[in-house]
């Protein structure tokens, strides 16, 4: 299994231990409660990378393109 794969596969795991958990304690557990937030935050973080790509900054489009990731998989979920 390639290091991404792994990463990702320990990150789903993380928000799938998040489900039922306090959402006032968690900020996974309350986006898996509140399925629109979890969406709406996910197309706020792509915008947010296209952003990044289109401005040519790197930095920005690694954090953003976490961000996106860590949306995408709560959406998953």
């Amino acid at each position: 299994m390639s290091d991404l794969a792994q990463v990702l596969a320990r990150l789903s795991a993380v928000i799938e231990s998040r489900k039922g958990g306090d959402p006032s304690a968690s900020y996974t557990a309350r986006l898996l409660a509140e399925p629109e937030r979890a969406a709406k935050k996910l197309g706020e973080e792509a915008v947010e990378t296209v952003i990044a790509a289109a401005q040519g900054d790197r930095e920005s489009l690694t954090a953003e393109s976490a961000d996106l990731i860590y949306h995408w998989l709560v959406v998953l979920a």
